[in-house]
């Protein structure tokens, strides 16, 4: 004749078993969005020097981090002409950072001093 084991023992067993599928479940779920299998692009500094963006003009893949120092005496602002990104007036050794997540073509300017321009372009 089979053993049969007692109920409260059986449940014990069966929470035990769904505990684990359940952690399993959530491991594969964690490790499938949190790696994407694509690098990060590395970060780029733009100094802002003798009133100019430096480099003034860039090509970027998706993903790049922009980071712009001011290296200036003189407080310099960062704003996109479409709005996507902008900053308050950095101060010297100050710095403002932007990560592009879509292609395309911005150009941004600095709003105190209208002359500092320059183009981002991400592909």
């Amino acid at each position: 004749m089979p053993t049969v084991m007692p109920a409260p023992r059986r449940w014990t067993w069966i929470l035990a078993a769904a505990l684990v599928l359940l952690a399993l479940v959530r491991l594969g779920y964690w490790l499938a969005t949190s790696y994407s299998g694509a690098p990060t692009p590395p970060d780029i500094e733009v100094a802002i020097r003798d009133f100019t963006f430096s480099p003034g003009a860039l090509v970027v893949p998706v993903g790049t981090r922009l980071r712009w120092k001011n290296l200036d005496v003189e407080p310099h602002t960062v704003r996109s002409e479409n709005g996507d990104f902008s900053s308050s007036a950095l101060a010297t050794n100050e710095s403002f950072s932007y990560r592009f997540t879509r292609p395309g073509t911005y150009r941004y300017v600095c709003t105190i001093h209208s002359q500092m321009v320059a183009t981002v372009i991400v592909k």
